[in-house]
Order: C-alpha cells, then sequence, then structure tokens
C-alpha cells in the first residue's frame, strides 16, 4: 500500500470531441488534430492519415480525480 497521502488532486473531466484513428487507433481531441491528419501515423508511416471516428463520450455520474503525487484515480459517487 502505498504511504502518499492524496493532497495534491486534480479534477478529471469527460473526455467530449474525441476522435479515434481508424489505422493506428491513437485518440486525440479534435481541436489538437492541426492538420487535419494522424499525427501518429505521418511520424512513423509518413502518411497523411484522415481517416477518424469518433469517440462517444461515457455519461458517469461518478467524479474522478486523479493524485499529481502518485497518479491514483479516485472516484467519488
Amino acid at each position: 500500500m502505498s504511504s502518499c497521502k492524496h493532497t495534491i488532486l486534480e479534477l478529471l473531466t469527460d473526455k467530449k470531441n474525441v476522435l479515434r484513428c481508424r489505422r493506428c487507433h491513437l485518440t486525440i481531441k479534435a481541436d489538437e488534430l492541426g492538420g487535419g491528419y494522424c499525427p501518429e501515423c505521418y511520424e512513423i508511416n509518413g502518411i497523411k492519415q484522415s481517416d477518424f471516428e469518433e469517440v462517444a463520450a461515457k455519461e458517469t455520474e461518478r467524479t474522478r480525480y486523479r493524485c499529481e503525487d502518485c497518479g491514483l484515480i479516485i472516484e467519488i459517487d
């Protein structure tokens, strides 16, 4: 068991407007997609792959936090 007291917490928000590359499965926010193509496919293969699918955000009534010190995810009802 960790000795971390989880004193520094970051609120985790639901992912919205997230796209997944159909070729390499990279997930990226739509507003971070600068050139309109997958940066991972371009870096690895030199191909400007632009075939994406939207990832549906799951609806949850739980609030999630991540401890900045140890990385533990804490869920609260």
